[in-house]
């Protein structure tokens, strides 16, 4: 049997918090691991390994997502983060995907497709709402310079932004998943950076796909 996916919930709602895990402890495929109401308590309790996905709410009372996901950054936490949430400023999903975030997705779905989102994400998928994806596009600043890309290059970029895993991008381009994994280290070794997430935070900021 496949091991279950380990969650940690952060969310100041104690209402929507509480059924938020029970409705994720109902998944056999789901376990959660801890929670938190606070940036200060999220610091103390979040395990520095041992978590598929942090799952973050943007408004932690004083606080919000970027202050939290910026001071894990800074600690080094490696994790892959998605943002369930009822509202975000532009400028701070902007800042969320520039620090690594792998989604962003309403509060008002349902229940299946949150569940459905957090086994994307924790499968390596980025997956970051529609809604939010042109207003980072027309908010991303633009870069003195940037790299160079292949058509297939910024086709797998796409088709990276829309939240397509290797093999999906191997049959969408006709080509193996080595050809993509190849295209992929081609496209950290130009751009600096070494996630997937970072990819489309790049993708966004330098308007490649535009």
């Amino acid at each position: 049997m496949t091991d279950p996916i380990t969650l940690f919930v952060v969310d100041d709602h104690a209402l929507f918090r509480e059924g938020l895990l029970r409705l994720l402890e109902n998944d056999p495929l789901l376990k959660v691991v801890g929670s938190a109401d606070s940036t200060d308590q999220a610091l103390r309790a979040l395990p520095a390994d041992g978590v598929d996905v942090l799952i973050l709410d943007y408004d932690l009372g004083e606080d919000n997502a970027v202050t939290l996901v910026r001071q894990l950054r800074e600690r080094q936490y490696e994790g892959r983060v998605l943002l369930v949430t009822a509202g975000l400023p532009n400028h701070d999903a902007l800042e969320l995907v520039r620090l690594g975030v792998s989604g962003i997705v309403h509060k008002q779905h349902s229940p299946e497709d949150l569940q459905r989102s957090i086994k994307d994400v924790a499968g390596g998928k980025v997956f970051i709402e529609q809604r939010y994806l042109q207003s980072l596009v027309e908010t991303a600043a633009q870069p003195a310079s940037r790299p160079r890309l292949t058509p297939r290059e910024r086709e797998v970029m796409r088709l990276l932004l829309e939240g397509s895993t290797n093999k999906e991008i191997g049959a969408e381009l006709r080509i193996s998943e080595s050809a993509v994994k190849a295209s992929l280290q081609q496209l950290f070794a130009k751009t600096g950076v070494r996630t997937r997430s970072q990819l489309v935070r790049i993708a966004l900021e330098q308007g490649e796909l535009s």
